[in-house]
């Protein structure tokens, strides 16, 4: 077997990490080294690729990642330098890939050989310490946004479909009023070119106020029923020369209008019974658009303002809030992943819980987190349950799945930053991080699990009165 061509000591002396080593220390890293060669554009490392540490002692090296088959450069490395120590000592593959921008000169070493060297010489460590914490917090900064955009994407896109519908229903609401509000406004003069006397026209406002009345009180017809009744009353319409009248059947059915009601309206309108046809229905539709459009402009109205509720507009940074307000926004603005799906969430508050001082939008994020990874577990279908009460000095909240479970090998990781079971690019492993963080280190609070098969359950403590 052919030995791997190592570096020269010359060569190790031009990276920064071994200024303060002797020869004696640096041999021991030339003797875990092995030399690779790699021309311009070759892949130096693909990712999720176990990390191994890298001397980079000649060219140049781009870190690349791949987002929504986009690829976006993050770091370049030109030589001398060293790449990769955060990787092998966070124990997790490579997020992106790196490739050589020029003819590329590499001395690899083993995660293995890289940690037990770094351990044992102190001055490497206190380097790479150095050099990994702006990183480190470089990194997080960088994915913390980047998940937050996420978020907030998929959170826009999901509010942006659920305001279109009412907005449409009020749009297409608005032109058709519009065509009932001319029939109105013409049969005061259909009326007088039909000959129609006032004490007529006064027993028609009559026949006009008691359908909308029956309107108001009567139940809806099953769809069956209703297609009979318009049938009928079609039938009935045509008899007495009504124009458009598969048009007019609909709402008058709904109003309860039958074909005797027609015949009461015939013998007072005489020749104008189209013309009073035709505005009674007008009248009826006008007031069922106009409730159509106050539906629709009241469901925009709610989602607004659960958007604000949800991100704390107009108030100060801490809050006085109640935990079940910001978890029912949540849900809200989570509504369009719940949407087509058969899951059903139930809910058990403790009403008594006395509200809490804290960051509420940090505390929405948060609910944000844990409910999307319990739909994101069940899927289509399956069981959310979240449950208050009080604990001790605490408020304790609990988020329940009866997902597959978190599986026993990753369980004592899932809080750690960048550790995701996503694919690359779908995720950045800082969804349950940023939760733990904010209910640890902002609000005082703490967070732990259960999971089995069948059930996952995270429970929160959040302290009332400042205890902890």
């Amino acid at each position: 077997m052919t030995e791997p061509e190592r570096p020269a000591l010359e060569e190790l002396r031009t990276v920064d990490l071994f200024d303060e080593l002797d020869d004696e220390q640096l041999a021991r890293w030339r003797e875990v080294s092995e030399i690779r060669e790699l021309p311009a554009d070759a892949l130096v490392a693909e990712a999720g690729q176990t990390a191994e540490f890298m001397l980079l002692l000649r060219g140049v090296v781009q870190g690349l990642v791949v987002e929504a088959g986009r690829v976006e450069p993050i770091t370049r490395q030109t030589a001398p330098t060293w790449m990769g120590a955060i990787t092998v000592l966070t124990e997790t593959g490579y997020a992106g890939e790196m490739r050589a921008v020029t003819d590329v000169r590499i001395a690899a070493i083993a995660a293995e050989d890289f940690t037990r060297l770094v351990t044992s010489q102190r001055p490497v460590f206190r380097r790479v310490m150095r050099a990994i914490r702006p990183v480190a917090t470089r990194i997080a900064a960088r994915e913390q946004n980047r998940e937050r955009l996420a978020s907030l994407g998929t959170m826009a896109a999901g509010l942006a479909h659920e305001l279109n519908n009412p907005a449409s229903a009020a749009r297409r609401a608005a032109a058709d009023l519009a065509d009932a509000l001319d029939v109105l406004a013409s049969t005061i003069g259909l009326f007088v070119e039909s000959g129609v006397e006032r004490s007529e026209a006064q027993e028609l406002v009559e026949m006009q106020r008691e359908a909308m009345e029956r309107a108001k009180t009567r139940d809806a017809l099953s769809a069956l029923d209703a297609a009979d009744a318009e049938d009928e009353l079609v039938e009935a319409l045509e008899r007495l020369n009504v124009r458009e009248s598969w048009r007019l059947s609909e709402p008058l059915v709904a109003a309860g209008i039958d074909a005797d009601w027609l015949d009461r309206v015939a013998g007072i309108a005489g020749p104008g019974t189209s013309a009073a046809v035709e505005w009674i229905a007008a009248s009826l539709v006008a007031r069922g658009l106009a409730a159509e459009i106050a539906e629709s402009t009241e469901r925009m109205s709610k989602l607004v303002k659960a958007i604000k509720a949800y991100a704390f507009m107009d108030r100060g940074e801490l809050v006085e809030t109640d935990v079940h307000e910001g978890l029912e926004t949540t849900l809200l603005v989570l509504g369009h992943k719940l949407k087509h799906t058969s899951i059903e969430v139930r809910r058990n508050y403790d009403r008594s819980l006395p509200k809490i001082t804290l960051r509420g939008s940090e505390l929405n994020q948060v609910w944000t987190n844990l409910l999307a990874n319990a739909i994101e577990a069940l899927g289509d279908t399956g069981t959310i349950e979240i449950a208050t009460e009080h604990d001790g000095a605490c408020a304790r909240i609990d988020i329940a799945d009866n997902g597959p479970g978190i599986p026993a090998d990753i369980r004592g990781r899932i809080f750690d930053p960048f550790f995701t079971t996503k694919d690359v690019g779908e995720g950045t492993g800082l969804g349950l991080d940023t939760a733990r963080r904010i209910v640890t280190e902002r609000l005082n609070g703490s967070i732990n699990f259960e999971s089995e098969p069948g059930r996952t359950v995270f429970h929160i403590w959040l302290p009332l009165n400042g205890a902890r």
